[in-house]
């Protein structure tokens, strides 16, 4: 219950914020329309040359920048890192919550608002849009229920992993080198900014073996097209095992930092 009510504080709270997600939603659409075009000319030279169809590339964009708040690693709760660096950890510390839930139900929640506040308009710009660049509706209802699904474990990795980043800010002085570093190079092995069907096999195979497979790569592939069968399945049982490992590992690491956590002032 307490868990539930703080969900419903950070989504309400964080909905308010309509000239931001305007100001994302922009960016989102340059962005988005950049990248249908630079596939759209690297397609026309060689389409055999690709692993995925260029209308599977294209699905894969649009709904990556629908969701982008969801799959993004670079999308942290800032409040969260403030409370560590500036001291307020303390507060946090003597609230009748556990502190692990507490902030996974705030990323979650902040993560969610600013994808509801976003996503409706690019999915409707991207449908409408004339072909071959527009975003296709995928011909089968399982497929469509397959992605929800893989989307919100896609985000339990997400969210779990950005849990080891807040972790982190417990032994640095200033966490910004660290979520830079860790926020590009993730996205990017993520499939961010290239799908990962594209990268080369060893990196590729390695890549779908870790956590950054298991987040947006999944659904986003699920829903073009390009995974079915059995490495759909095995696909979505790896992120239910990373969902479940990095829990761990956070709630390990966490309950070692607040061992050792000092807080100078008063």
């Amino acid at each position: 219950m307490m868990y539930r009510a703080l969900f419903r504080i950070r989504f309400t709270n964080s909905l308010q914020y309509r000239a931001a997600a305007l100001a994302g939603l922009t960016t989102q659409f340059a962005w988005g329309f950049m990248y249908v075009l630079a596939f759209a000319a690297f397609y026309r030279s060689n389409p055999a040359a690709f692993p995925m169809t260029f209308q599977q590339t294209v699905s894969y964009i649009w709904m990556q920048q629908a969701f982008i708040a969801i799959f993004f690693i670079w999308m942290y709760d800032n409040s969260i890192f403030e409370a560590i660096e500036s001291g307020q950890i303390s507060y946090e510390l003597v609230r009748p919550m556990d502190l692990y839930n507490r902030w996974f139900t705030m990323t979650t929640a902040n993560r969610l608002s600013r994808a509801v506040l976003r996503c409706l308009p690019i999915l409707i710009v991207a449908f409408v849009l004339p072909e071959p660049y527009r975003l296709v509706f995928p011909g089968e209802w399982a497929r469509l229920g397959l992605f929800v699904l893989s989307m919100v474990l896609s985000l339990g990795v997400v969210v779990s992993f950005s849990m080891l980043i807040y972790i982190s800010a417990f032994s640095t002085i200033n966490s910004i080198g660290t979520r830079i570093v860790v926020g590009v190079a993730g996205d990017f092995l993520a499939g961010g900014y290239i799908p990962i069907p594209f990268f080369p096999d060893a990196l590729r195979i390695a890549v779908e073996l870790s956590p950054f497979g298991a987040m947006q790569n999944m659904p986003l592939l699920i829903y073009s097209g390009y995974l079915t069968g059995s490495a759909l399945a095995r696909g979505m049982l790896l992120q239910v095992f990373w969902v479940v490992i990095l829990v761990c590992v956070g709630r390990v690491l966490l309950n070692r930092a607040l061992k050792r956590v000092v807080v100078q002032g008063g």
